[in-house]
C-alpha cells in the first residue's frame, strides 16, 4: 500500500518503536475578542512554560499518541495517530472531538446533521457545503470517499471507534483523488474473552446519546472473534428546527490465521434523520443565534439518510517480506433532502426543483502486493496495486411545494442515471539507502470517468446526457534523516488533483438542465519540511508546507441550500505547524499546537453571484484569502492526581474566518474554554467512567462555521454558548 498506510499498519505491529505525544491544533489568533483572547492567552502562556520544565515522571494517563518509528521505519511524511481512549470526557457526538486536536486540520461542528462535519487540511476542503472534499477517508480499510472524491462521516462507529490515522501533505495524492490528506479510522478489534460495554450521556439542548457492545472470541486459540456494536443519538439542537437523531450499528468478524493470514469483515448502517436550521446573517447569528433561516422554516428543510455497507478485508503474508493484501466493498446509500429554493426560482424549464432523492449503490476491489527486492543493512520495498471503484446513482428532482403547501414533495422535475467510475494503478519504493537515510518514492495512475443518461425531457429542458473523463498522474517523493534516535528530518514533494463531485457537476451556473460539463479538475503541487524531536519526555513537531492549485474548484453561488461551481485560476497556501508537548510537573502534562495559514487566490478571476448567471459577474481580486480558511489554535493543560482522575482545561480559538471569495463578509475570531474531569473506579472485574464537562466556559458568542458564497448572505452558523455534558460507562477493565 502507500507509504502512510504502510507505515501506521507496521508501526501498529513493531516492537521497534517508541510513543510519543502529540498536541493538537492551535493557531494564530487574529481578531478575537477581548476577553476570550486574554483567556486563551493565559492558557497558552502556562502551557508553553513547560519548554523550559525539568523533566519528571510520565503522566498515569496518555494523551494523544502518535506512534513514531525508528530511523529504519520512519515515514518522510507529517502522520498523526489519536487514540480515542487517550481523550478524555468524550461525548461521542462528533469525530471533530479528535480532529480538532491535529494541527492542520479543520473540523468545524455545524450543529447541524444535515450538513456533516465542515472538514478541512491545511485549506482544501473548505468549500465544502456538506460533506467532505479533497480529504479522502477510510474506515476500517474500506473507502468512506466516492470515486467521483465526496465522503461522508456520519455513518462513523463513534463508539467502537479505537483509532484515527491522519496524513497530511504531499503523500496524500497516493490515495487518488484527493489533494488535501487522508483521514483513517479505525474500529476495536473484538476481545480477547467474552465482554460486553455500556456507555450513555446526556447534555445541553435535549442531548442523549447511547452505546451498547458485545464481543467474544471464536475460542480460545487466538484465531479471532466478533464485535457487535450499537449506538444511538438524538438532540433537539442547538437552534430552532435543529433536531437530529443517528442510529449506528456494525458487526466487525475477524479471523487470524497460524500462517499470519488476517480477514476482516465489516457490516454497518446508518439511519439518520435532521432538520436543517440553514445559515443566517451576520446580525441575526449576533442577535439572535438560536434562530433559523425564514426559508428554513417556511420549507421545512430536512435531511433523511439511510446506508448499508459490507467490507471484506484480506492480508496474507508470502514470507522473506513478501504480502498481499485485498479489500472488497460493498454499499447503497439513499439520501432524501428538502431544499428551501423559492418556488419562482423553479418556474425556468431547467431547473431542477428543491427536492432531491437520491438513491445511491457502490462498491470496488482494491488489490496490492508488497515485495522486498533487498534485505540486510539497506532493505528495499516495492509495493504496487490496482484500484478499481464504481458508484451508480439513481439521481430524482422534485418541486418542493405543491399548490400553495410549501415543503412537500411535488411536481417530478428531475430523472437521471448517473454513475462514475475510476481505475488507477499505483507503486511505492521505500529504501533505507544508509543506516540514518530512508527514501521513499510513489506515483499513481488515476482515470475517472463520468456518465449521466437524461430520463426527464421536456420543452425546454432538452436531453441532458453526457460523459466526462479526467486523467492524471501524480508522482510524490520524500526524504527522511535521523541523525540520532530522537530526531527526524524529512521533506517531501508532490504532485495531486481533484476532480469535481457528482454533487458539484450536478448544477449550472447559467440555470440550465444537465451537468456543469465546464468544470475541470484542480491540480496542485506541494511541499513540506519538518522536523520531530524527542527529548526528555517533551516532543516537538514542526512542519512548513508549500502548495500551488491551478483550476481551483470554488463555489461559484450557493442559495436555498443548493450550490454551484467554478473554476478559478489559481491559488496558494502556505504556513506552518508547531505541536510541543511533555510533563510539567509528576502529575502535569500540557499540549500545545499552533497552525499558521495563508491561503490566497494568487490571480483575479470572476464568479456568478447568483444563478441564473451567462456570464460571470462577481470579480474576485488577486491576493483575496480563500474563505473558511485561517489560523486556528488549540492546547491542554492536564492533571492527574492519581492513576483514576483525570481533569482538564482546554483552550480552543480561531481567527477571522471570511464566507465569501470577495472577502466582503466575515466571521470575527474568537476563543473559547473547555473544562472537564473524569473518574474511574474497579467494579468486580469491570471499570466504571462517569466524567463531566462544561463546553465554552465563559460563554462566548461565535460563529462556528461558514456556509461559502451564501447568495442571500446567510454565510453564518452560529456555535452554541456554554454547555454541559455528562456520561457514564461500564466496560471490561482488560478488553
Amino acid at each position: 500500500m502507500m507509504t502512510a498506510r504502510l507505515s501506521a499498519r507496521r508501526l501498529s505491529r513493531a516492537g521497534d518503536v517508541r510513543l510519543r505525544k502529540v498536541p493538537h491544533s492551535v493557531g494564530v489568533e487574529t481578531g478575537m475578542g477581548a476577553a476570550s483572547e486574554r483567556a486563551a492567552v493565559v492558557l497558552l502562556a502556562a502551557c508553553a512554560c513547560a519548554a523550559h520544565a525539568q523533566p519528571p515522571a510520565p503522566a498515569t494517563l496518555p494523551g494523544v499518541i502518535v506512534t513514531a518509528a525508528r530511523a529504519s521505519q520512519g515515514t518522510p511524511a507529517a502522520v498523526d495517530r489519536i487514540d480515542a481512549d487517550a481523550v478524555p470526557a468524550r461525548s461521542g457526538r462528533s469525530v471533530s472531538e479528535l480532529l480538532r486536536r491535529v494541527p492542520g486540520v479543520v473540523a468545524h461542528d455545524r450543529q447541524n446533521l444535515a450538513q456533516d462535519l465542515q472538514l478541512g487540511m491545511r485549506g482544501f476542503g473548505a468549500r465544502s457545503a456538506f460533506g467532505v472534499r479533497g480529504v479522502q477517508l477510510f474506515v476500517d480499510g474500506i473507502p468512506a470517499t466516492m470515486p467521483d472524491g465526496q465522503g461522508q462521516l456520519s455513518h462513523v462507529p463513534l463508539g467502537a471507534l479505537q483509532r484515527v490515522d491522519v496524513l497530511r501533505g504531499p503523500f496524500s495524492a497516493l490515495y487518488g483523488n484527493a489533494a488535501g490528506g487522508v483521514l483513517e479510522f479505525w474500529s476495536r478489534d473484538p476481545p480477547a474473552r467474552p465482554a460486553f460495554g455500556i456507555r450513555a450521556g446526556g447534555g445541553t439542548d435535549d442531548g442523549a446519546r447511547a452505546s451498547l457492545w458485545w464481543g467474544a472470541p471464536w475460542d480460545g486459540d487466538g484465531s479471532g472473534g466478533y464485535r457487535l456494536d450499537g449506538e444511538h443519538y438524538d438532540t433537539a439542537g442547538y437552534r430552532t428546527h435543529g433536531r437530529a437523531r443517528r442510529d449506528v450499528a456494525q458487526a466487525r468478524l475477524l479471523w487470524d490465521g497460524a500462517d499470519g493470514t488476517r480477514v476482516a469483515l465489516t457490516a454497518n448502517g446508518l439511519d439518520l434523520v435532521a432538520q436543517d436550521p440553514q445559515g443566517l446573517t451576520l446580525a441575526q447569528a449576533q442577535a439572535t443565534p438560536r434562530a433559523a433561516s425564514a426559508g428554513a422554516l417556511a420549507f421545512d428543510t430536512r435531511k433523511r439518510v439511510r446506508q448499508q455497507q459490507l467490507g471484506l478485508r484480506v492480508e496474507h503474508p508470502l514470507g522473506d517480506g513478501d504480502a498481499w493484501t485485498v479489500s472488497v466493498w460493498t454499499g447503497h446509500r439513499a439520501t432524501f433532502q428538502m431544499l428551501s429554493v423559492p418556488v419562482a426560482a423553479q418556474a425556468a424549464p431547467g431547473s431542477g426543483g428543491g427536492a432531491v432523492d437520491l438513491d445511491r449503490d457502490y462498491g470496488g476491489v482494491d488489490a496490492r502486493w508488497r515485495h522486498r527486492l533487498a534485505d540486510g543493512a539497506r532493505p528495499l520495498d516495492l509495493t504496487v496495486g490496482a484500484q478499481w471503484q464504481r458508484s451508480s446513482e439513481h439521481r430524482r428532482g422534485y418541486e418542493n411545494f405543491a399548490g400553495g403547501r410549501l415543503g412537500v414533495v411535488g411536481a417530478l422535475r428531475r430523472d437521471e442515471q448517473d454513475g462514475v467510475d475510476d481505475h488507477d494503478l499505483y507503486a511505492e519504493v521505500r529504501w533505507r539507502f544508509a543506516p540514518r537515510w530512508n527514501a521513499t518514492l510513489g506515483v499513481r495512475r488515476s482515470v475517472v470517468a463520468f456518465h449521466s443518461d437524461d430520463a426527464y425531457v421536456a420543452p425546454g429542458n432538452p436531453d441532458d446526457s453526457g460523459r466526462l473523463h479526467y486523467a492524471r498522474t501524480t508522482p510524490v517523493f520524500g526524504l527522511l534523516y535521523a541523525p540520532d534516535d530522537g530526531m527526524e528530518l524529512f521533506a517531501n514533494a508532490g504532485r495531486g488533483f481533484e476532480t469535481p463531485t457528482f454533487s458539484e457537476l450536478a448544477y449550472r451556473n447559467d440555470g440550465g438542465s444537465g451537468l456543469n460539463t465546464t468544470l475541470r479538475p484542480a491540480r496542485s503541487r506541494s511541499a513540506e519540511l519538518g522536523l520531530r524531536a524527542h527529548r526528555g519526555g517533551h516532543a516537538l513537531e514542526f512542519v512548513a508546507f508549500a502548495s500551488r492549485t491551478d483550476d481551483e474548484l470554488v463555489v461559484a453561488s450557493s442559495i436555498g441550500g443548493r450550490s454551484t461551481y467554478a473554476n478559478a485560476t489559481r491559488s496558494a497556501r502556505d504556513g506552518w505547524e508547531l505541536s510541543v508537548d511533555g510533563p510539567l510537573a509528576p502529575r502535569w502534562r500540557y499540549a500545545v499546537a499552533l497552525t499558521r495559514l495563508d491561503a490566497r487566490y494568487t490571480r483575479a478571476f470572476a464568479t456568478c453571484r447568483a444563478p441564473p448567471c451567462a456570464a460571470p459577474d462577481t470579480p474576485i481580486a488577486a491576493g483575496s484569502h480563500i474563505p473558511a480558511t485561517a489560523d486556528a489554535a488549540w492546547a491542554e493543560l492536564r492533571w492527574s492526581p492519581d492513576g483514576d482522575v483525570d481533569v482538564f482545561l482546554q483552550g480552543d480559538a480561531t481567527a477571522r474566518l471570511y464566507a465569501d471569495d470577495a472577502n466582503t463578509e466575515w466571521a470575527p475570531g474568537h476563543a473559547t474554554l473547555d473544562l472537564g474531569v473524569e473518574r474511574h473506579w474497579r467494579v468486580g472485574g469491570r471499570r466504571l467512567t462517569a466524567f463531566v464537562r462544561i463546553d465554552n466556559l465563559l460563554d462566548r458568542r461565535a460563529i462556528g462555521s461558514v456556509i461559502v458564497d451564501e447568495a442571500n448572505g446567510r454565510y453564518f452558523e452560529p456555535a452554541p454558548g456554554r454547555g454541559g455534558w455528562i456520561g457514564l460507562a461500564l466496560e471490561p477493565a482488560h478488553p
